[in-house]
């Protein structure tokens, strides 16, 4: 399910070009959500699954993160990963002007962390100054 918000159709055409580049160049991942903080995805690239699932589960683990970091008082959230036996899950915060989103990707066990950590920071970047 996608959600009308104000961001700009540029971002937006961004958002999903990105998101498939993800998803076609980075080895192992299996799934780019970008969505917003409420839940509703504004761009995705699967190999399966369904993206308004992940969408909302990107916004829960989202909202998590910022009240620990709050209550830390360790500043604004930044991302979170989720280790798992047979991959994980990372979650990054995208603070723009006209919306709060997250990116969320998913990744099976033959993805490098650290590859896929550096590859999701420069898209939040990339999507926050879109």
């Amino acid at each position: 399910m996608s959600v009308n918000l104000k961001l700009s159709p540029t971002a937006k055409v961004i958002a999903a070009r990105e998101a498939q580049n993800f998803l076609d160049e980075v080895n192992g991942v299996t799934a780019v959500v970008i969505a917003t903080v409420d839940g509703f995805d504004v761009a995705s690239a699967m190999r399966a699954g369904d993206a308004a699932r992940v969408a909302a589960m990107a916004s829960s683990i989202s909202a998590i993160s910022s009240v620990v970091s709050q209550e830390a008082n360790l500043g604004r959230n930044k991302s979170v990963t989720i280790d798992t036996e047979s991959g994980f899950a990372m979650v990054y915060s995208v603070h723009r002007d006209d919306a709060e989103l997250v990116i969320n990707v998913i990744a099976d066990g033959s993805a490098i962390l650290g590859q896929v950590a550096y590859r999701i920071a420069q898209f939040a970047r990339t999507l926050a100054e879109a």
